[in-house]
């Protein structure tokens, strides 16, 4: 925020990073002189960033970009379907396969078949 005050009340998350431009200002400059900015330039720019995420978006853009370029290379013709992916492949099995054991209580389908 402008104020320097964070929206709980205490510091802002950037003012630790302005204390340190300032802390560069007053060291390396005077009123007469302001040449010693140029030093400054590195934190000046870490409180840049901190405000604004650039470099930080222009990161996460970049790998998003190269994900997606990987995913459209990849072969998918081994892919699972989408029936598969939702029964993790177990309803198309056998209950021996699957190692599920019917319970003894609960009636089965077989039961209620006329003979």
């Amino acid at each position: 925020m402008a104020s320097g005050y964070g929206l709980n009340g205490g510091p802002s998350r950037c003012f630790p990073f302005w204390q340190e431009v300032l802390a560069c200002y007053v060291v390396n400059t005077n009123a007469e002189d302001e040449s010693g900015k140029h030093k400054c330039k590195p934190a000046l720019e870490d409180y840049y960033e901190c405000l604004h995420h650039k470099k930080e978006a222009a990161k996460i853009s970049a790998l998003q970009a190269a994900y997606r370029r990987r995913e459209a290379e990849t072969p998918r013709d081994q892919a699972p379907s989408a029936g598969q992916i939702r029964s993790l492949g177990l309803l198309d099995r056998k209950d021996e396969e699957v190692d599920i054991k019917a319970a003894a209580v609960l009636p089965k389908y077989e039961a209620n078949l006329q003979k």
